[in-house]
């Protein structure tokens, strides 16, 4: 199996004042194609930190971040969001739907500004194989936890990406919902073929993974 990304030796660092907080420290971590890896740690450990550089949207202090063998650390902000746009999906905690967008809406969205042709029809299909097929015409608030939840990760995966980061995608639901989530994300991981980076607290849902690293005061342990 190759590697999909590979980190050596980030090193994520604040300056506050005099002060020089260190989010992260000497991190290496490959993740291979089709592969499944969870997140753990406590609060402050540095997990969505992880995330956010491994998905472009936040600069290492120090290190090399390759995707598909490309050193995404040296590229420009237009050029790692072309390749996030192309190739990672990114589900957080929080749903950030647009309020006045219907369900079908807000996926098929993505896929206009991304010129899919029948970009409605897919997103139909999208939000019918996770059990959303009455809810299409809804607005977010007419919407429970759960299937916002689910609205915001056929939005995130529309692009059929090859790597999905979800970063604690189950933290606001009740057990039933956190549940439903959870298969339906590994589900379309083993159907698709993409690889799996999940941030989350619940070691039930970690477990389902291939492979769980813990992080303690921005280490590796």
């Amino acid at each position: 199996m190759n590697n999909l990304l590979q980190l050596k030796k980030i090193n994520l660092k604040y300056q506050t004042g005099k002060d020089t907080i260190k989010v992260l420290q000497d991190i290496d971590l490959i993740i291979k194609q089709k592969e499944t890896i969870s997140i753990v740690g406590e609060s402050g450990s540095g997990k969505t930190s992880l995330i956010m550089l491994i998905g472009g949207l936040e600069k290492v202090t120090s290190g090399k971040i390759y995707f598909q063998d490309q050193d995404i650390t040296s590229l420009t902000e237009d050029e790692i969001s072309e390749i996030r746009r192309k190739n990672i999906g990114i589900v957080f905690q929080s749903f950030y739907l647009i309020p006045n967008y219907t369900a079908v809406e807000n996926v098929a969205l993505t896929l206009e500004l991304n010129k899919f042709e029948k970009p409605f029809d897919q997103a139909k299909e999208l939000l019918d194989r996770f059990g959303l097929k009455n809810r299409l015409n809804n607005l977010p608030s007419q919407l429970s936890g759960g299937e916002q939840q689910r609205v915001a990760i056929a939005r995130s995966i529309a692009m059929k990406p090859e790597l999905i980061l979800a970063d604690e995608p189950t933290g606001n639901l009740d057990s039933e919902n956190s549940k439903m989530i959870s298969d339906i994300l590994f589900n379309y991981v083993k159907e698709e073929g993409s690889s799996l980076i999940l941030v989350t607290h619940d070691l039930k849902l970690a477990n389902r993974a291939k492979k769980i690293i813990k992080l303690m005061d921005g280490k590796i342990v």
